[in-house]
This record gives C-alpha cells, structure tokens and sequence, in this order.
C-alpha cells in the first residue's frame, strides 16, 4: 500500500496538522473567481430583463462597488478566520499532544516516578535557594526608596568601619550637602517591669535602639500610634519619652491604642510612651522593643570628641545626589573637620556604604555558592532525566519510524516528545513547590540567628516565577536531546533492522550525559571535602579558653543617676559571693567589655618609656577584659608567665594588668614584659603588668589572625576609674564554670541572685561551647548543604551510570551470547561491562577535576587550613566517585554473565 494511501486512512483531525495553510496569493485567487462568478451572475440577470450587454454590465459594476475595498474587506476577515481556526486546532492539537503524552507516561510508571523524583530533587533545592538569595540579596530593603539610604561610618587608621562620636555627627548633619537627613543610633536594652497579658507581668530585659530624632523619618517610617520623636525630645534635660515597636505594644500592652501617654518604668526611669511604630520594623536584626531619644543620654563620653560610644549612622541621599557625589562631599567634610580639631580628629576618614550590602554585603559569596551548586544539582537532574527519556526514546525508534512513514513531520514528533517532557516538568515542579515550602520553614530556622534578613525569606511571586522558568528550562534541557534523537530517526534503516539492538553511535549521547553528571557530581564533592577539611581543621585550632562546662550571661542591675560607685562595688561584691556559695559552682567572675566572640572593647594605649603618640587615633588599640580574680579558672585562660590578676586587686591597691602573649610578642619583643608599665588612655591611668596569658580568639576561630586588634589586657575590675563605674551600674556579665549541667546550676544561680537582687534580670545564657560553635555556624551550614548536594549529585550520577549500563547489557544481549557461545569467560564479559562504565566515570572524573579547580579559587576566601587546590582532597573525591561507579557497575555487569546463549540465540 502506498504512503498516501496510508494517509487518506487516517482520521480527519490527524490529516489537518498536516494541511498546508492557504497563502495569500491563493485567498486572492479564490476571491477574485469568485468575485467574477457573482458578476456574471448579476448581468446574466439583467438581460433576462432586458437590458443590452454593456447597460447590464454597468449596472451590475455600479451595484456591486469598489472591487477593491470589498477585496480587503474580504481579505481581512479570511485572515481572522485562518488565525482562528489555527489558534483552535493548535490548541486541539496540544490537547491530544497531552492525552498521548500522559498515555505514554502511564507506560512506564517506574520511568515516570523516578524522573519526576529526581527533577522535584533539582527544581526543589534550586526553588529554596533562590528563595533565601530572593529575600535576602534581591528584594529591596522595607523602607520607602531604599536605594538612596546609606550606612556612613568613621575610617579610623587600623578600621575601615568604626563608629563616630556624636559631635562629629552633629558636625556632619550642619556641614554636608549630599543628605536629606541623617540619623545617628546605639543598641541599648533596659529593664521592664509593667503590665502583660494577664495584668501585672513579671521583669522583663527589653531590646531598644538610642535614636536621634530624625531616625524614623530618615527610614520613611511614621508611627501607627501617636507621634514622632521632635528636636524637643533629643537633647540633654528633656522629659524621657519612648516609642514602643509593634511586638511589645502587642505583647505587654495587648495592641491597646490607649497606650500613647502612659508612664512605663525603663531601667527605673519613668518614660511617657509618645507613639507606636509599625509591628514587624526592623533595622540591623530583629525587631526592636523601644526606642529612645539619644540626645538625652547622660554618659560622660558621649559627648566627647574623642570617646568610642558604639554610635553608628545612616543617611538618606538628597534628590540628585549620587553616592559618588556624596563621598566627595563627605570627604570635604572630613578634611575640615582633621583641619578644626586636629587632636580628635585627625586622620579620620568617612565611609560610605549602599546600606543594603552593609546589611547583607558578607553572606553574598556564602549564598552564590551554594546558589551554584544547587544549580549543578538542577543540570545533574536534568541530565539523569534525559538520559531516561533517550533510553525510551530510543526503544520508541521503531515507533517513531512507522508514522514518519505514515506522513508525521519531524516536527510534530519533537512537538510530541517535548511535551511529554513538559508534563513531566510540571510534575516535578509541583512536587519541588511542596518540598520547597516545607523546607524554607526549616531553612529559616536553622540558619545562624546573625543571618540578615532571615524574616525575608519566604516564596513570593518571585520565586513562583523562578520555578516556572526552572520547569521550562528542564523541560528543553533534558528533552530537547531525546526529541532531537527521536525525531531524526531513519525509516528505512529502523524497520529494516532487526532485534539485535543499534549501533553504538546511537548511544554516544548516553555516555556523554553520564560523564557530565560525573563530572558535575564531582564538582560537588570537591566543594563539599574543601569545606569539610576546613571545618575539621577549625575544630582543631585552640580558642584560648575551655569551654566545656562553662557558661555566660548578663544580669540587669537596677540603678538611677544617684547610685555611686561605692555602692555599685558593694552590689557587685554581694552578688560575687552569692554566685561562688551556690552549688555546682567552681569558678565565678563578674565581667564586661570583651568577651570572647561576642563583645568587644578596644582601647588605646602607650607605653611608658617610649615616645608618646601626639593623638589619640595614632595610639595603638587593645582589647580590654574587665575581670576579677575568678575569670582565669571560670574561661579555662592559660597563665604563661607572673600571675592573674586577683580579688585582691581592688579599688585600693596599685593597678595591675595581664598581657596576652600576641600583646607581649608585638610591643616587647625579646624581653621580659613582666613590672612594665602601659598609660591606658581611655582609663586615664598607668598600670603595671603582671602576668602574660594565652591569646583568646576574640573575633573567631579563623579570622582572629587577621582582626585589626590581636592584643588583649585584663584589667581588674575592682580598679576601674570613678568616672567609668556607672556603666556597670545598669549591669554586667558574668562567666561560671560548674561540676555538673549547666542548666540546673543556672536554676541554683537565678535563685541566689534574686536573694540578694530581687529585682535583677537575667538574660542571654549561653555555653561557651554553643558560643563556639555559632562563631562556625555559617561555614557549617555551607558544609551541610554542600554535602548533601553533593550526595544527591552523586546518587543521581550513580543511578544515571547504573541505568545507562543496564540499557547497553539488554541492548548487547545477543553480542554477549555470541561471545560466551564462542567460550569468552564470565570474568571477561564482566571486564567488558566495567570497561565501558569505567571510561565514562574517568571521562566525567577528568573533566570534573579541571572545572572543580574553577569552583575551588572562588571558594578560596571560605577556607581554612587547606588549600583551594588541596591535591588530597582532590584524590580522595576521585577515588570515592570512581568506586561508587564501580559498584554502580558491577551489578549489571553480574547480570550480563547470567546471559544463556542458547536462548539469546534462539530469541534471534
């Protein structure tokens, strides 16, 4: 029977995919003949009522019209009519392309399941990714125009980002030109003790910003409640008022409008709530609980010149101004500043930073990578996938070759398998939006408590969109492959051939997608053993301290204005002895400034003898440690040479301090620091050294080598300045070691301080071992989720070896009976299979190396201890994957020494 008539067979809706539209020079045709027969008609009438030739053909040419407007016309609706009808039969052709399509799919339930498993793995891990670099780095900041809002910051020698002092930033709001309005704010937390859900409510330390008074508005923020702070409220003397955030207006005050005008008790001081501002604000962190007016605080060193105070400051640009703009101006600003106060400020520099990436600017390389390597996980999928869909397709040949005979184009045929592959994509992709809202929750919760802007990660429209266009781009890649192969099939050569299986050429495109999912699966796996040989060797590196069986926290002293330091002394002292007579407890000490990995304080110093600097930026800094005699035991510090300071170093006796020993090896070198004396500047007072300790590593495990400040001191207590005492007024932190857990000895210890303190308030209990391990966890969590891509890369790229191996076993079967009819032993059909799965691992495992050595230099500024080209790590990755795809091998390899050559003749 002839293809022809093999085609007239076929049903009605079949035959019109392949009906050629009419043209335009054929639409015109017909119209015109048509146009003609009616014409004839026309006059043909006219003569029958008797009217001459010529008089019939005027007339009939006068009734008619304008031939050509009615031919446009004529020509317009045809063409709305073709579109039509081809918008209609495209639609119905896809309807049916679909029916076929899930038809073909429910052939092969396990070919189906596995690939829509393997593609929700890869759309999955990329959908909550990109959610968390969407929410973090895309998204704009929650403030009106966020792109002109800038962190400004003073560079000090030795910092490229310090706080200023408020006169300096009075200075900067009256001299530049570049902002609209600036604002300046400071942490500060305060005791509470007021109303809760219930009525009266127990004491409660509650998070606060110091806030000048043109913060909110430099942020676009107006209060929900009352009224904004006015230049009235920020200065020195005026009535204490305070702005509630929206969590703690809803949690003490049960979201009560007639809050506004109350009196609340902050650190004992009576404060009138002025307004609400909007539940959920944040800035640097989470949300705050009150906010205060910073022109009001009385600390002698803010409004000195010269004083650190932890102040920091945002502006919002002017209209016109650029950043660059801006720099300049500030610049100008700084010069002149150095040139009227040549002591204070003297080669202080002013930075400015997009306050975006100051808020997000250092978890940037942390989330492009691992955004890369959910993307090598996407490809792997993908490439698994297509290498499912080319085994099918090419089982499919001999189908595929029967209707091109009976007149299918190639191009309905790629139309066809592409969307069985599209359908396939939707799956996958459903199921990932379900992974994927599951897993977000988890991934907020699991990142650091420092992550920026955790609280913005979620699936908006965003990361909707994204995963659409992660289907589609799925659907082409792992099925644009098979629909190609597929569709390019020779008809003669199909149905001449016989069951003996193809060539190989046909299968090369096989064994290249499983080297790639080789090579990217050991792209992974290199990343995931750098960042874990980085992680080890951290976990190796001494902290300088113990830190199991030891934990810190602050305690909340109320205080006023009136407390003296006497009094502060003899508080401290009453709490000291408390916490030492409470059970479970080996060593005590009452801190503050520095603590390791969470507080710092920096000092600048000289030491006597030599030359002193002329100002106080051209000193050198130190970490300073205010401690007491229990500090050494309660941390685990090593003491190298002289002694620690002791209780007995009070307020009455000469100052003394310990040195650390990076302290002793930068300013005494080759000699014995011991009875040297140092002038610390920011205490006013000389004290003379009596001990060199261990280093602690106060800015992290594996950044603390490079900190602009290495040196530490620590000063006694007991001895620090009258004019300093009050800030250990409002409170202090405290380090114990303990025998037993930590958390009944911390039960014991807040029942004895509310015996001498009842109205303390203790908060932020941590380990030092929990300390520890926050200050990794970020290259933790990269280690985690790298390894667990890594994993699935490496079980996709196994089960994709495994599969394609199998399929070239079944496709050899009579090769392999011929073979062992011919006497070629078990072992050598085995070293035939391993073989050829072994070239494709070591073409993957070759290709992998050199593209891991790329991922390797971009990942070289998260490492630790190893080197971005580490050759063991390398090694061992190779060797891993190498046996993975022996094992993945071996089995189908086994399979094929079970062949019977008698009947995988027969069957021939």
């Amino acid at each position: 029977m002839a293809i022809h008539d093999l085609a007239s067979k076929l049903p009605p809706g079949i035959r019109r995919v392949f009906r050629r539209p009419a043209t335009r020079g054929r639409l015109l045709n017909d119209m015109d003949e048509e146009m003609r027969l009616h014409l004839e008609m026309r006059i043909a009438e006219l003569r029958a009522a008797g009217m001459s030739e010529p008089d019939a053909r005027a007339e009939a040419l006068r009734r008619f019209g304008d031939s050509d407007a009615f031919r446009a016309y004529a020509m317009r609706r045809a063409t709305r009519e073709a579109r039509r009808r081809g918008t209609v039969e495209w639609l119905g052709d896809w309807v049916r392309d679909a029916r076929f399509a899930v038809r073909q799919l429910r052939k092969n339930v396990g070919v189906t399941v596995v690939a829509i498993l393997t593609l929700a793995l890869g759309i999955g891990a990329n959908t909550v990714l990109f959610s968390v670099v969407n929410g973090v780095l895309l998204d704009p900041l929650p403030y009106p125009n966020a792109s002109r809002l800038v962190a400004i910051y003073e560079v000090a020698p030795g910092f490229n980002r310090a706080s200023m002092s408020y006169p300096n930033f009075l200075d900067w709001q009256q001299m530049s030109r570049s902002f609209s309005s600036m604002a300046i704010y400071r942490s500060q937390d305060y005791n509470f003790r007021g109303p809760g859900p219930g009525g009266a409510g127990a004491a409660e330390r509650l998070s606060g910003m110091m806030v000048s008074a043109d913060f909110f508005r430099t942020l676009g923020q107006t209060p929900i409640l009352g009224r904004d702070f006015g230049a009235g409220d920020d200065r020195p003397g005026a009535a204490p008022v305070v702005i509630l955030g929206g969590g703690v207006w809803r949690r003490r005050f049960g979201s009560s409008p007639s809050v506004v005008g109350r009196t609340i008790s902050l650190n004992g001081t009576p404060y009138t709530v002025i307004g609400v501002i909007l539940p959920g604000f944040t800035f640097y962190g989470p949300q705050r609980d009150v906010y205060t007016p910073i022109g009001q605080w009385t600390d002698v060193n803010f409004r000195d010149r010269s004083a650190e105070v932890s102040t920091h400051a945002v502006g919002r640009l002017a209209t016109g101004a650029t950043l660059a703009s801006a720099r300049l101006d500030m610049d100008v600003v700084a010069r002149n500043l150095a040139a009227a106060f040549p002591v204070a400020d003297k080669n202080i520099g002013i930075a400015l930073v997009p306050l975006k990436w100051d808020l997000v600017g250092d978890v940037q390389p942390f989330l492009l990578v691992l955004l890369g390597a959910a993307g090598c996980l996407l490809l792997i999928a993908c490439v698994n996938v297509a290498n499912l869909l080319l085994a099918r397709a090419l089982g499919r040949s001999r189908e595929f070759a029967i209707r091109v005979a009976l007149g299918a184009g190639r191009a309905r045929l790629v139309r066809q398998l592409l969307t069985e592959s599209l359908l396939l994509a939707a799956a996958g992709s459903t199921l990932a939006l379900l992974l994927a809202l599951m897993s977000t929750r988890a991934v907020r919760h699991v990142l650091p408590s420092t992550f920026p802007r955790a609280g913005d990660i979620a699936l908006d429209g965003h990361v909707l969109l994204f995963t659409l266009a992660a289907c589609v781009f799925a659907a082409l890649l792992f099925g644009l492959a098979p629909a190609l192969r597929g569709a390019g099939t020779h008809v003669q050569d199909i149905l001449k051939e016989s069951g003996r299986g193809s060539s190989g050429a046909r299968h090369r495109l096989q064994q290249i997608f499983v080297a790639v999912e080789v090579a990217l699966a050991l792209v992974l796996l290199v990343g995931a053993g750098l960042m874990l040989r980085s992680l080890v060797a951290l976990w190796h590196v001494d902290p300088g301290f113990t830190p199991g069986h030891a934990i810190t926290f602050d305690i909340s002293l109320p205080a006023t204005s009136h407390t003296t330091s006497a009094e502060t002394r003899a508080r401290l002292r009453r709490l000291d002895a408390a916490m030492r007579a409470t059970p479970g407890v080996d060593a005590v000490s009452v801190t503050l400034g520095s603590r390791p990995m969470l507080h710092d304080t920096a000092l600048p110093f000289w030491i006597e003898g030599r030359a002193k600097p002329a100002t106080l930026h051209d000193m050198p800094l130190t970490m300073c440690y205010l401690v007491e005699g229990g500090f050494r035991e309660a941390m685990g510090i090593t003491v190298k040479h002289g002694r620690f300071v002791r209780d007995q170093d009070d307020e009455h006796a000469p100052v003394v301090i310990d040195i650390d020993d990076a302290f002793a090896r930068r300013y005494f070198p080759n000699e014995n620091p011991i009875g040297k004396r140092i002038n610390i500047a920011g205490f006013d007072v000389q004290a003379e050294i009596v001990g060199v300790v261990g280093h602690v590593k106060q800015w992290g495990l594996d950044t603390d080598p490079t900190s602009a400040v290495e040196a530490q001191i620590y000063y006694p207590f007991m001895q620090l300045p009258e004019k300093l005492m009050p800030l250990a007024a409002g409170g202090v932190a405290v380090v114990v070691r303990t025998r037993g857990g930590p958390d009944l000895v911390m039960t014991a210890l807040r029942r004895a301080i509310a015996g001498v303190e009842p109205g303390d308030v203790i908060y932020g209990v941590q380990s030092l071992d929990a300390i520890l391990a926050n200050s990794l966890a970020p290259r933790r969590l990269t280690m985690t989720l790298l390894t667990a891509f890594a994993a699935l890369a490496l079980l996709l790229a196994c089960v994709g070896l495994y599969g394609v191996i199998s399929y070239l076993v079944s496709q050899r079967t009579h090769e392999i009976g011929i073979r062992m009819a011919l006497g070629a032993q078990r072992a050598e059909v085995i070293r035939l299979v391993l073989g050829q799965g072994l070239r494709m691992a070591l073409l993957g495992a070759a290709v992998g190396i050199v593209a891991a050595l790329g991922l390797a230099r971009l990942m070289a500024a998260e490492l630790f201890g190893v080197t971005a080209h580490d050759p063991l790590t390398f090694a061992g990755v190779a060797v891993i994957l190498l046996v993975v795809a022996v094992v993945a091998c071996y089995v189908p390899a086994r399979r094929a020494t079970r062949v019977d050559a008698v009947v995988a003749l027969r069957a021939e």
